[in-house]
């Protein structure tokens, strides 16, 4: 398969543990919040494909100038990330996803450049996919870090410690990743391992609506005496808890700050949800519900 030609394809994906781990056969790697994207350069063209194959070349004109630093056709895979001061701002750079305008997208990308970290590569005028980890790392190291091209640090054997840092800093999480493992395209694997750093809080739900594979609940936490709401997180029919909240009376919208048209209860029962992050207006980032659920 000639993948410069082929392009249509998805990066390697990752399968998850809740632990870090220490492991001679793996290095580790900060998880960077931003966008995961495939680069595909060559000394005198640049294509950049989101993980599923969305054209955003035309959003991050910054990145041009890594053309510069490649000699042949190669395919990069890293993640564009916005760093606001010194740490990832996905919110920053959610912004920046939404431009349409071309001359404002040139002046957020001078005002507030995003960065490609790159810690992969894929072709470099020939498949490297079917190489080990580090012999692609070794190929990858070849290439000199700019302004807007960085590669991405690892840390070997010890995943513990570098997860300790990374909620000390309160960022994302870390990627174990297998020193002998090779590039599966278009696949999940283990290959590739995410550790996140999240939290675990309890927040009443106000109201839901079906969905194809169950209910999405409304969630929210009292403050003052009022009800805010927070965000949604998904409830798969086949949970035990699912029949719960169905038996819920209906009652009138108490959020002050929802106005949606869902089947709203009293909110007076509980779900333990894990997220990421709260974002500026106190919203859940990526919200998964806990299994320790139906406090009351």
């Amino acid at each position: 398969m000639n993948l410069w030609k082929k392009r249509n394809f998805k990066p390697m994906l990752l399968n998850t543990l809740e632990k870090p781990f220490r492991s001679k056969d793996y290095i580790f790697e900060l998880k960077f919040d931003g966008v995961r994207a495939l680069v595909f350069v060559s000394p005198n063209s640049i294509s950049i494909q989101s993980r599923n194959g969305s054209d955003l070349t035309p959003l991050f004109p910054e990145l041009e100038p890594i053309k510069e630093r490649v000699q042949n056709k190669v395919i990069f895979d890293g993640e564009i990330v916005l760093f606001e001061k010194g740490k990832p701002s996905f919110k920053a750079l959610q912004k920046r996803l939404h431009l349409k305008n071309k001359q404002k997208i040139h002046l957020e990308a001078s005002k507030n450049p995003v960065v490609f970290v790159v810690f992969d590569i894929l072709y470099e005028d020939k498949d490297l996919t079917v190489l080990p980890l580090l012999e692609r790392k070794n190929v990858l190291s070849q290439y000199p870090d700019l302004d807007c091209f960085i590669k991405c640090k690892m840390v070997d054997t010890d995943g513990i410690t570098l997860f300790k840092w990374v909620q000390k800093k309160g960022l994302e999480g870390i990627v174990a990743k297998l020193k002998t493992g090779k590039y599966f395209i278009n696949e999940r694997t283990s290959n590739f391992i995410k550790i996140k750093n999240s939290q675990v809080d309890s927040f009443y739900i106000g109201g839901y609506e079906k969905n194809k594979t169950g209910l999405s609940l409304a969630l929210g936490e009292f403050r003052e005496n009022l009800f805010y709401f927070v965000g949604k997180v998904n409830l798969h029919e086949s949970h035990p808890f699912y029949e719960k909240v169905l038996k819920c009376r209906g009652a009138k919208n108490v959020f002050v700050n929802f106005k949606e048209a869902i089947c709203f209860i009293k909110p007076k029962l509980q779900c333990q949800v894990r997220f990421l992050e709260r974002t500026k207006n106190n919203r859940l980032r990526h919200p998964i519900l806990e299994d320790d659920l139906g406090k009351e």
